[in-house]
């Protein structure tokens, strides 16, 4: 089943996010054909608990969709289909439901709502892992580093929501997964420039530092994606939240360390709106910061490694249960 839907979410991504749909996006424009395609094959439904489809499946999918830097909330889409239970029509529906943070201080506000504009409702996810649901009656549109929609979004008829499921892990996973998927392209942009941009007559690929400079990469790039298979192996597990963690700082690490090679990589080409690089790499930073820190994850990953005590840290680090 994940194969068939990553296969499938594959074929829809590459004809869809071209480098004109991605810069419209960033325009404001929403992606309205790449959302209905979705749509039309059942991807709005697969994060629900009938489904049919695991939750692993979801996190292969979104890592499909980093890679294509698909210009969706659909990571924000999904779970917050899940956590509305498909209520309200929206089993057959199309309308675009998001995730967003929320910040309670009297009335209730989401900050930073992934194509909040753009909304039929907001789930809202407090940092005490309350989950609410409301819908949208006033948007401050603004955009996060990478040009997507994170808009400031005002609800009313706001309610609770059933979850017993981590909601910020999972939204943090999801972060994890498109990650990993836009690190696999940008070592592909770099392997494949590297390989057509001539210096001196020959390849630059064919010069040493190059060499070392990608095969860096690489192993930057096959790290994330294991700490990003781990933690999708530890759903529904006592270490779920420590997976993620560890995933989130891992995967943040790498993102550092590859963005800046690949830009090296690519010289003064890789730094132009022209090029597409950029609409990986500005994703990678953003994403970073994004469904908490790598500070965040860190410290929740170190009071944990600190209360086991030293006897049992090693047996925490070599055992997956």
């Amino acid at each position: 089943m994940e194969q068939m839907l990553a296969d499938a979410a594959e074929r829809i991504f590459r004809d869809q996010c071209t480098k004109p749909a991605l810069d419209a996006a960033e325009s404001g424009q929403f992606p309205a054909r790449l959302w209905q395609l979705l749509c039309e094959n059942g991807f709005q439904l697969m994060a629900l608990p009938d489904s049919g489809a695991e939750l692993a499946d979801l996190f292969a999918v979104l890592r499909v969709a980093g890679r294509f830097a698909a210009p969706l909330p659909l990571a924000e889409a999904l779970l917050a289909n899940r956590w509305l239970g498909g209520e309200g029509g929206d089993r057959t529906a199309d309308a675009l439901n998001t995730v967003a943070l929320v910040a309670q201080d009297g009335n209730p506000q989401w900050l930073d709502a992934p194509w909040g504009r753009a909304a039929r409702r907001i789930v809202g996810v407090a940092d005490d892992g309350a989950v609410f649901a409301g819908k949208p009656v006033a948007v401050r549109e603004a955009f996060n580093l990478a040009g997507e929609p994170r808009d400031q979004v005002e609800v009313r008829d706001v309610r609770p929501l059933p979850c017993a499921e981590p909601p910020l892990a999972l939204l943090a996973l999801a972060r994890v997964a498109q990650s990993a998927g836009a690190l696999e392209r940008v070592l592909e942009l770099g392997i494949g420039y590297a390989q057509e941009r001539e210096q001196f007559g020959r390849p630059i690929a064919r010069f040493q530092a190059v060499q070392h400079m990608l095969a860096m990469v690489a192993a930057e790039v096959a790290a994330a994606g294991r700490a990003s298979d781990a933690a999708v192996a530890a759903i529904g597990s006592d270490r779920f939240a420590l997976e993620v963690a560890a995933a989130k700082s891992r995967v943040g690490e790498a993102v550092g360390l590859v963005a800046e090679a690949v830009h090296q990589v690519h010289g003064a080409m890789g730094f132009t709106h022209e090029h597409q690089l950029h609409h990986f790499t500005r994703r990678l930073w953003a994403w970073r910061d994004e469904c908490g820190s790598e500070a965040h994850w860190q410290a929740l990953l170190g009071r944990r490694l600190c209360a086991l005590g030293a006897d049992q840290v090693w047996d925490f680090l070599a055992t997956s249960s």
